[in-house]
């Protein structure tokens, strides 16, 4: 089963708003089996987009696209559609009940151009927005060959399926009603499929692949993939076939082995982050962090924070990003910063013995260090952090170098931190 994916919207190309949609989709149809072949960014204008359209119905069986759906001029992707394949079309009464209704709740005049959004080709089916104006689509192309379709003779594709552009409208709108009608008309093209995504933490793409590739390469189907990020590498495991049972065991087979060689530098599976599951460590095991930062100037406790329930695991912290307030705060001695650098071991021991003094919680993580592009010395170059965790029983600390810009730079200090308290909660 091949799909194609058609991203409309000149400012995609422009560079005004970020697609994220190819990964979002791509994400989603690989979960079913289906392999999202190409996609394509098309502007606004109608040469370009019917073109594009046209090639994808003669290549693809699903044509899936995103925007062009609103009520402004440039929004003109169901106009060329409904003339490509010679379509009919009526005024949808749900669809337009659910726009006077979303301009009702919010006080404001419904202007006459938002109309136009409920006007949909009579074989469709009507994808509901619960989240905007604009419907979603989904068109069976089969079905249009009787209804005057002569204009696009020669085509693989069976449906196309129209979402609206906003993320926030695209993806309920593709889980709730795409997935289920694309497993229901596609069932006999889509092959049971088992694939299971890995995160690792502390070893590089090519260290996991040095580790892994040797114990699975006998596993016969198995589907191998990474993708490295800043500070982590996903290890991406699948199978396919008719067989489920036999599909199955094959990622059984690969996850054992795979768990045995890389250990705990697996912090877990799926979308979830390294925050997330320290966290939940924290949680299950009733433990309080703090945090002492200066050189990532909050980070750390951002992304703890970002976590819900966050608020049972982590109470507060300090950012002393100068000296005066590493002293002032968190008591660390103006001599020591005198005679070690405020980027230093003795300083950022100092700094997470602080924190934990003046706090209620059972570990307190420290950063310390030069983020650049200036500041580094011949003896300390940009890019070098210590970083200390202190408990009641200890404090260890451990210096690293990062070369980075900025803000790769304070993302891999707070990731290699809350590894570091990672592996001391696996401990306990």
């Amino acid at each position: 089963m091949r799909v194609d994916l058609l991203n409309i919207g000149t400012e995609l190309l422009m560079g005004f708003v970020v697609n994220t949609h190819a990964a979002y989709l791509g994400r989603k149809l690989n979960a079913m089996g289906a392999t999202l072949a190409r996609q394509v960014c098309v502007n606004d204008t109608p040469a370009d987009i019917v073109a594009s359209l046209r090639e994808a119905l003669e290549r693809a069986n699903l044509v899936i696209t995103t925007g062009g759906l609103g009520p402004t001029s440039d929004d003109i992707t169901l106009r060329l559609v409904v003339e490509t394949l010679g379509l009919k079309t009526h005024l949808d009464e749900r669809a337009l009940k659910n726009i006077c209704e979303r301009f009702r709740r919010r006080g404001l005049e419904m202007p006459d151009s938002v109309k136009g959004q409920a006007v949909v080709p009579d074989i469709a089916t009507v994808l509901y927005n619960e989240h905007g104006t604009a419907p979603g689509l989904a068109i069976p192309v089969s079905r249009a060959d009787g209804d005057g379709a002569a204009r696009c003779p020669t085509h693989a594709c069976q449906w196309l399926v129209m979402l609206p552009g906003p993320p926030r409208e695209l993806c309920p709108m593709f889980e709730t009603q795409v997935m289920p009608l694309l497993q229901r008309e596609f069932q006999s093209q889509l092959p049971a499929l088992d694939c299971r995504v890995f995160k690792i933490v502390g070893l590089g793409e090519s260290a996991v692949a040095d580790l892994v590739e040797p114990v699975l390469k006998d596993i016969e189907g198995l589907e191998i993939g990474y993708c490295a990020r800043s500070g982590e590498v996903d290890l991406r495991l699948a199978a396919r076939g008719r067989d489920a049972a036999a599909v199955r065991r094959r990622c059984d087979q690969a996850e054992a082995r795979s768990r045995k060689i890389l250990g705990d530098a697996i912090f877990g599976t799926g979308d979830i982050s390294l925050e997330q599951t320290v966290v939940e460590l924290l949680r299950r095991k009733r433990k309080i962090v703090t945090t002492a930062e200066s050189c990532t100037g909050g980070s750390l406790a951002n992304r703890l924070t970002l976590v819900s329930g966050s608020s049972e695991a982590f109470r507060g912290g300090w950012v002393t990003y100068s000296n005066d307030e590493k002293t002032k705060m968190l008591d660390v001695a103006a001599r020591l910063i005198e005679e070690h650098g405020a980027v230093s071991e003795p300083v950022a021991r100092a700094m997470a013995e602080g924190a934990l003094r003046k706090s209620t919680a059972d570990y307190a993580i420290a950063t310390t260090g030069i983020a650049g592009p200036t500041g580094g010395t011949e003896a300390k170059p940009v890019g070098t952090v210590f970083i200390a965790l202190a408990s009641s029983t200890q404090t260890r600390v451990e210096s690293f170098r990062f070369q980075l810009d900025r803000e790769t730079f304070k993302f891999i200090v707070t990731q290699t931190a809350l590894n570091m308290l990672r592996k001391e909660l696996l401990m306990l």
